[in-house]
């Protein structure tokens, strides 16, 4: 079907300038060096192919270089970020990936009707997509990325091994051929060895990805790898290869150009992780000796060359605890975390980007490129962490951010009013710091992290707090298998929330309402309107007042006594304290200052929702405030008991049938949502009474999936 453009005329952002700094991203500061000028194009146009914060990324640099940015965006993503910072925007289908992103035809279409000299693919989508390449070529574009011969290579696992074994880079044992009989693949694991790491051949992104610990469990997670697979890149061809217990995961920049050149730019560590994706990098690497991190930055180099590499690439290595390491893979884009490699270098990887792919030579040379301090990149997601990372969606109600300076760095596409779409990954943004020595870096992103709130959605923010609070990684002790074997440290039990953070609340919302009122009786003539008081002595109200406020299902009573002198007594918990305090308001952000029997805390204050949210340097808390009962809605469900979509998403699978038994934590559905799979479990044993949905169909989120009845006693 034919591709519907819409054009949407330049809008510019005012905070573009403060969006994503660097430290020393200047252009006069790089030598422009090249053989001669045969192969140079002029680039004044360039295309993003793209979305979200790396769309915003890349419009960042040639907006500082003066070339003009073209943008596509979905129906999902018309208000977008990044269609208003481009000078020109084109709508170029819905919201699925497929008929939108991924659309080659549709993209080229815009690129060659607008006059874009080039495409940049950022990461995902087509980044790594050697028909698409191959298509910039033949259309005479410029593909801002490596030739299609080296995406092809290194996007097949087993091609690229054997290409990169040949070079003389150290792979890891494993099995990477035709025959993918099931049996066949089970007797190379038995070969190899168990546990083993079964792997697409292609993509990237923890897709296409299980670990199986014994053969009881292999065909069950050779099945759902495939299954994923097939989703995700439309091949399900897969690699088995020894799984190495406590890894780290070490990736090293590297770059290319068209002259032959090749460098890298040091090393970074991505060993944190959660379902085989990255949630925190770090640069250089802790504990890595000058003599390892020179090896890794050579053999980085040799596979590059051994596929005559041109652009931004990652050479992907598994180290162990003695610090060997080996070939896991390559990536033939910019990476999500090549931030933290411009922190510490003092470069611009996409202007460098543009400066190859327009026929330059590398900007700098090998000697020339130093390693300066250390960064941490920390990726901000709309998901529950207690809940296995669940991705999420929805509204961001409210966003805050720290102030970007000369180190730190906010990454994004979104902006406070937008929504985390269920179409696309659920990555908010990424926070990025920098300092002289990691520890220092580390206590900057931790105070960065407690100046992020979002309120609209569940994020891993918190999560990130309690990882970086860890001894273990702040003693750089890190590995893949770091969450699993620290989870109880990382995941606490839950404590009710203290008196101080209560009283704060109470405080809060007595205040808001008494701001409310000072605001009624501007508008408002009759001065003996019971509404006309902020003291407290309103119709039912007296100089006593009980306040209920809700720690998730907790109710927690609080008697407050109004004093003449404007401060309260609160009874919390058969505890009297004394608080006093007022709100003030910075940029548009209201903030309580709360004393509480001498001791002072001020916090951001929002009441959104029926919820008071309160965020400080100490942490976080949100407090229902419950609604009266001839308010709220009354429950008519009359199930039996089943099982609920948890998000919105395509059921890719079925288990169970009308009539099956089940036992709790069953497998009933498989949903793929936010690019990934997720298992629908049986919350209970019963027998299935009704199955709502089938394969290939989208259900919304809290939709009921399965009924099922108990069984007897």
């Amino acid at each position: 079907m034919a591709a519907t453009l819409g054009f949407v005329r330049r809008r510019r952002c005012p905070a573009l300038g403060a969006l994503l700094q660097s430290r020393t991203w200047t252009i006069s500061s790089l030598p422009l060096r090249y053989a001669s000028d045969a192969g140079k194009r002029k680039i004044e146009k360039v295309l993003i192919a793209n979305r979200g914060e790396i769309a915003c990324r890349v419009m960042h640099t040639a907006k500082k270089m003066g070339v003009q940015s073209v943008a596509v965006y979905s129906e999902a993503d018309r208000n977008s970020m990044h269609v208003s910072l481009a000078d020109e925007a084109y709508l170029i289908g819905p919201a699925a990936s497929q008929q939108s992103y991924l659309a080659m035809d549709r993209i080229m279409h815009v690129a060659k009707s607008t006059g874009a000299q080039a495409i940049h693919p950022g990461y995902g989508f087509l980044s790594e997509n050697t028909e698409f390449a191959e298509l910039c070529k033949k259309e005479n574009i410029i593909f801002i990325g490596p030739p299609s011969s080296a995406i092809r290579d290194m996007g097949i696992k087993s091609t690229s091994k054997a290409i990169m074994s040949a070079a003389g880079v150290p792979i890891i044992e494993g099995y990477h051929g035709e025959d993918q009989s099931d049996q066949h693949l089970m007797e190379q694991a038995q070969k190899i060895g168990y546990p083993v790491m079964i792997k697409a051949v292609r993509g990237g992104g923890g897709k296409g990805m299980r670990i199986a610990r014994s053969e009881e469990e292999f065909l069950d997670q050779l099945e759902s790898a495939r299954r994923e697979a097939r989703k995700s890149f439309n091949d399900d061809v897969m690699l088995i290869e020894k799984f190495v217990d406590n890894p780290r995961h070490v990736e090293v920049q590297v770059f290319g150009d068209q002259h032959g050149n090749a460098v890298y730019l040091f090393e970074r560590d991505c060993s944190v992780q959660r379902r085989h994706q990255k949630i925190i990098e770090e640069a250089p690497g802790p504990g890595i000796s000058p003599e390892v991190r020179r090896k890794l930055g050579e053999a980085a180099v040799r596979a590059a060359k051994a596929v005559n590499y041109v652009g931004a690439g990652t050479v992907e290595f598994i180290m162990d605890s003695k610090q060997n390491f080996y070939f896991m893979e390559m990536n033939t884009r910019l990476q999500v975390e090549h931030p933290v490699t411009e922190m510490i270098t003092g470069t611009d990887l996409v202007e460098w980007q543009l400066r190859v792919a327009a026929g330059e030579e590398i900007p700098m040379n090998q000697d020339e490129i130093t390693l300066n301090g250390h960064a941490f990149e920390a990726r901000i997601y709309a998901e529950d962490p207690d809940n296995n990372f669940m991705p999420g969606a929805g509204p961001l109600l409210h966003l805050s951010t720290p102030a970007a300076d000369s180190y730190t760095r906010i990454e994004t596409g979104v902006r406070q009013g937008d929504e985390v779409s269920v179409h696309y990954d659920p990555m908010i943004a990424k926070l990025v710091v920098w300092a002289k020595d990691r520890q220092a870096a580390l206590t900057k992103l931790r105070y960065c992290l407690h100046q992020y709130n979002i309120v609209g959605l569940s994020t891993n923010i918190d999560f990130l707090l309690s990882l970086t609070r860890h001894p273990a990684f702040e003693a750089g002790d890190v590995h893949t298998s770091f969450i699993p074997q620290h989870y109880n440290e990382l995941f606490p039990p839950k404590k009710g929330i203290s008196n101080e953070w209560l009283c704060q609340a109470a405080l809060g919302l007595i205040l808001k309402e008494q701001a409310f009122t000072n605001e009624f009786n501007l508008h408002w003539e009759d001065r003996f309107s019971p509404f006309a008081s902020g003291s407290g002595r309103r119709i039912n109200v007296s100089h006593t007042r009980n306040l209920t406020l809700l720690d998730g299902d907790n109710q927690v009573d609080l008697k407050i006594n109004y004093n003449h002198d404007g401060s309260f007594n609160m009874q919390v918990q058969d505890k009297v304290v004394k608080v006093s305090g007022e709100l003030t308001s910075d940029g548009g952000v209201t903030f309580i200052k709360c004393c509480v029997d001498g001791a002072v805390f001020k916090s951001k204050l929002i009441i959104i929702d029926n919820t008071i949210h309160l965020f400080s340097v100490e942490g976080n808390v949100q407090l229902g405030i419950p609604v009266p009962k001839y308010l709220s809605e009354v429950s008519t469900s009359g199930s039996q008991g089943g099982a609920v979509a948890p998000m919105t998403g395509t059921i890719e699978k079925v288990f169970v049938k009308v009539g099956d038994k089940v036992e709790a934590g069953d497998p009933l559905m498989v949903m793929n949502a936010m690019k990934m799979e997720h298992t629908i479990r049986a919350p209970k044993a019963g027998t299935i009474k009704k199955v709502h949905f089938k394969e290939g169909v989208q259900a919304s989120r809290y939709a009921p999936l399965v009924e099922f009845e108990e069984d007897s006693e």
